[in-house]
């Protein structure tokens, strides 16, 4: 169980790192939700950690909690490329482009805020000629991600059957 937890982390770590990778090695700029989609990796790894260092029932608990995790994941991506593809409009206002009431043109600049946010409706896409954006790459690695999590706890059900078995028939 500790192995898939291990896995778990690592995956965790390596969305984050493209992610990294993508913002600050290709300039990406990420919007709103790209942001909000990083945070259930971070719950995972942390959730992986504590899956590997604490006893079996512990680790299940742990394991099991990523399973929600994830499915909002690929719910955060779902509604990333719905707002891609112009099915409906983001839930962030700053994915908006702002609005200005009037002032002069100094007061306009003022309430500009200092770094161009991207926005949400501007699809990235981090392989050329793979037309999933990258909002749509991550919502299929989250949701691919629960199989390992499903592996480990059967895994471990297989496990304890066996184990439950072995010990009737030594009685």
């Amino acid at each position: 169980m500790r192995s898939y937890a291990l896995l778990l982390v690592l995956a965790g770590c390596m969305a984050l790192g493209i992610a990294w990778w993508s913002e600050h090695v290709l300039g990406t700029v990420p919007c709103e939700l790209c942001l909000m989609e990083r945070w259930p990796y971070r719950i995972v790894i942390g959730l992986g950690v504590l899956a590997a260092v604490l006893p079996r029932g512990g680790a299940r608990l742990a394991l099991w909690l990523c399973v929600p995790v994830l499915l909002s994941g690929g719910v955060l991506s779902f509604v990333h490329v719905g707002v891609e593809q112009g099915w409906w409009i983001s839930p962030f206002p700053s994915c908006r482009a702002p609005v200005f009431h009037g002032g002069t043109f100094a007061e306009r600049l003022a309430s500009m805020p200092r770094h161009p946010a991207k926005p949400c409706d501007a699809a990235t896409y981090l392989v050329p000629g793979l037309p999933l954006s990258m909002a749509a790459m991550d919502g299929i690695y989250a949701l691919l991600l629960i199989l390992p999590v499903r592996l480990a706890l059967r895994h471990g059900k297989v496990r304890a059957m066996f184990r439950d078995r072995g010990q009737k028939t030594i009685q």
